[in-house]
């Protein structure tokens, strides 16, 4: 096997470096990823594929998406011009031990972006976007189990 093989858990050297420094570098943005065939957008549109790809340059030229082989991404611009805030809203939940799967089940079909269980004095984080910050609420408050809750919105990012 050649040094440039990735393990498992281990990278070389040097694209361990790069890695590091892309990350360092880098700036954190928010993007909506589409994992779809050019040809099943099209159909869903209801438009030939050649005319999907005029206007996917369009608004590739414009910022609005980036492209490539197997994915479309709408960039925070995208967002913008759609009124969705790159701002989430987090919302902190403590749930009762007895409820908390069943909680989980529910909470899955919410209009939240992530949802991560946590250790301390909450049990869950949901990553809400901003506008849909009242319908998650209105939803948390039909969930058996939900003890606590509490909300913070993002003003914007410092890094």
């Amino acid at each position: 096997m050649g040094r440039d093989i990735v393990s498992k858990n281990t990278l070389p050297k040097r694209p361990l470096r790069l890695l590091r420094m892309l990350y360092a570098q880098g700036s954190p943005t928010t993007t909506y990823t589409l994992h779809l065939k050019q040809s099943e957008l099209a159909k869903q549109l209801e438009i030939s594929r050649q005319a999907l790809n005029v206007h996917l340059r369009k608004l590739r030229d414009e910022g609005y998406i980036r492209t490539g082989r197997g994915f479309i991404d709408v960039t925070e611009k995208g967002l913008d011009v759609l009124g969705v805030s790159p701002n989430p809203a987090f919302v902190f939940i403590k749930v009762s031990p007895l409820k908390r799967e069943e909680a989980y089940r529910k909470i899955v079909k919410f209009p939240v972006q992530r949802i991560f269980r946590v250790a301390g004095d909450m049990d869950a984080i949901l990553i809400v976007e901003r506008e849909k910050l009242d319908e998650a609420l209105r939803k948390l408050a039909f969930v058996e189990g939900i003890q606590d809750t509490k909300s913070y919105v993002a003003i914007k990012p410092i890094k």
